[in-house]
């Protein structure tokens, strides 16, 4: 296993059970990212990062390598191809704690191989930063170029994580 990581701290004006929600409820996940991930999220079990186009396609798989909920979240993390060689599996943590009014996300890609390195250098920013964006106004980021956001803001998902902005 390489000793190479990348590591992406941000912080969002939300709470820890919206960002937990968001990182493993599929309808949530599909708004900011357009994939979602499917599991039963506990300890052991596989999960699929699964892409919302047409066919389904199937992107990363992995296995839930330990789960404290709204605290902290680690997968393993592989190509499909290669889920039967463990020398390429690559492991995430996403750590979420509370820091005033706001959430504080620390994502730790560990154990890369240089091919997993160069892509996810690009790509954990964008979704973390679309992340935000959802969280905090309910619209979330164009990380796929596509000219349009990552799903409608009218959707109820996205106006049930969207902050109370009323006076206190």
């Amino acid at each position: 296993m390489s000793t190479e990581k990348f590591v992406y701290v941000t912080y969002i004006a939300s709470t820890p059970a919206k960002v937990w929600a968001a990182l493993q409820e599929g309808d949530l996940m599909r708004q900011y990212w357009k994939h979602e991930g499917v599991s039963e999220w506990t300890p052991g079990a596989k999960w699929e990062l699964v892409a919302d186009d047409g066919p389904r396609t199937v992107k990363h798989v992995g296995r839930v390598l330990e789960t404290v909920p709204e605290k902290r979240l680690v997968l393993s993390w592989a190509d499909p191809a290669d889920v039967a060689n463990p020398k390429r599996h690559t492991r995430v943590a996403i750590d979420i704690e509370t820091v005033g009014a706001m959430v504080r996300i620390a994502l730790t890609h560990d154990e890369l191989t240089e091919e997993m390195s160069q892509r996810i250098r690009y790509g954990w920013p964008l979704v973390l930063s679309s992340l935000k964006s959802f969280l905090e106004t309910g619209e979330p980021l164009d990380i796929l170029g596509t000219g349009t956001a990552c799903s409608a803001a009218s959707s109820s998902a996205a106006s049930s994580t969207k902050p109370s902005r009323a006076a206190a």
